[in-house]
């Protein structure tokens, strides 16, 4: 399951046409499909930012405590 996830952070971060920041990742925002595999899910506050920005800032707070 940790591969999994990994995995797919790693799509999030470097295969994807924009850069995914997921920013609540948490053991109940990690799904199983059918097949027992993880599905990263709740990217109500998550930043997406264009591949070329080197650093971003958001400006306020979010996640959970």
């Amino acid at each position: 399951m940790i591969e999994g996830v990994t995995q797919r952070l790693l799509y999030l971060q470097e295969y994807s046409r924009f850069t995914i920041i997921h920013r609540d990742l948490k053991a109940s925002n990690i799904l199983l499909d059918n097949d027992m595999r993880p599905k990263i899910v709740d990217f109500g506050i998550a930043g997406i930012f264009q591949k070329d920005e080197h650093e971003a800032n958001s400006g306020r707070i979010v996640g959970t405590l």
